[in-house]
């Protein structure tokens, strides 16, 4: 099939627009009407006079768009097209994540696979790199949770466009695969098929007759000094023990894995264990369920936006946050480790609960192995 050049389109446009009808244009040309069709939305001139059709006006739009911000980078950086390759990359370096990378190469004349190794080589120890995304991170949840989840990388990045930050749809891509965010337009009918096979095996009957028979878990966060810190934690349901934990800075699976193999080593499972959790991708991941098929833990998933199928994970970060951490100064990421995990062990230990008969969890279970 023969292809035709942008001008023989326009030429064939424009007989349709001086009258000969699509079919006719389609035997004559040899080319399908859907095609013709296609062709007549971007080639036939947007009014009277204009004389550009649509395609040609969105491709200098683009254009001028580009040159745009090809000056501002200009008018941006601390150097000029001629200064040496060095300090090119180092100014353009300031700039990564904030403009498409090569529109960024094209301002200063720089090869984008050199430009793109100096960043490689250089933003794990770059102060200006990690502290970007430490600023990106609370906004692009902020603009997820906004939009109830629905919106993937490129229109997250339009939204923080249009809000005055410089962002390319590659870094809000990276920062929301690191956060685990991720769009349910995407897997919503997967989920939905998943959530068929994940039963509900708690049921919210927060009761359990012996320790090691029900564990439940959920992950928190708390912002300090602009960064997110996640906590996950493991409860027994017999007694209100919070048997394992662990802190990250990302809310992964490397992170539940992590708490749940301390529960593991903390309390040998004998099987008959059902651990309890929502349906978050930390907790559906294969590695986190291969972990719990090996020590032959039956899984329990909270129904979809039903944090009360969770009720006594929440009501331990509840209470952790309103008697601990938002009431203390906290100076140090240190000092905020040394306050989760003194609380946890306050809590254990010397806090007593109404469920418990206002006993502590520790009271609670040696009472039960007393008896």
């Amino acid at each position: 099939m023969k292809r035709h050049t942008p001008q023989e389109k326009k030429s064939i446009i424009s007989e349709h627009i001086g009258g000969t009808p699509i079919s006719v244009l389609a035997e004559k040309y040899h080319v399908s009407p859907s095609t013709l069709y296609l062709w007549t939305k971007e080639y036939k001139p947007e009014s009277a006079d204009a004389g550009y059709s649509v395609k040609e006006l969105k491709d200098l739009r683009r254009k001028t768009e580009r040159q745009a911000e090809i000056i501002e980078i200009l008018q941006t950086v601390n150097c000029c097209v001629n200064s040496p390759l060095k300090t090119k990359l180092s100014e353009l370096s300031k700039l990564y994540g904030r403009y498409n990378n090569h529109v960024l190469c094209d301002a200063l004349k720089v090869d984008r696979g050199t430009f793109l190794n100096h960043i490689k080589r250089s933003k794990g120890d770059e102060a200006w790199y990690i502290k970007r995304r430490e600023e990106l991170c609370p906004m692009i949840k902020a603009a997820f949770e906004e939009y109830n989840q629905i919106f993937g990388a490129r229109k997250i990045a339009a939204i923080l466009r249009q809000r005055g930050e410089k962002v390319s749809d590659k870094l809000v891509s990276s920062i929301m695969h690191e956060m685990n965010l991720v769009c349910i337009r995407t897997s919503s009918k997967s989920e939905y098929i998943k959530d068929k096979r994940r039963q509900n095996i708690l049921k919210q009957q927060f009761s359990a007759e012996s320790p090691n028979s029900v564990w439940t878990s959920d992950v928190t966060f708390f912002k300090f000094k602009d960064r997110f810190y996640y906590i996950c934690t493991v409860i027994d349901l017999f007694s209100r023990k919070v048997i394992a934990y662990s802190i990250s800075k990302a809310n992964n699976t490397r992170l539940t894995l992590s708490a749940l193999k301390k529960a593991i080593v903390a309390r040998p499972t004998k099987g008959d264990l059902i651990y309890h959790s929502d349906n978050g991708t930390n907790y559906t991941s294969k590695s986190f369920e291969k972990c719990l098929l090996v020590n032959k833990i039956k899984h329990s998933y909270s129904r979809t936006q039903t944090p009360h199928d969770n009720a006594v994970s929440e009501s331990f970060f509840s209470s952790m946050k309103r008697e601990e951490l938002y009431r203390r100064k906290i100076s140090s990421e240190q000092q905020l480790f040394t306050i989760i995990e003194e609380y946890i062990e306050f809590y254990n230990t010397k806090r007593p609960h109404a469920t418990l008969n206002y006993k502590t969890p520790d009271e609670f279970e040696k009472e039960y192995h007393n008896k």
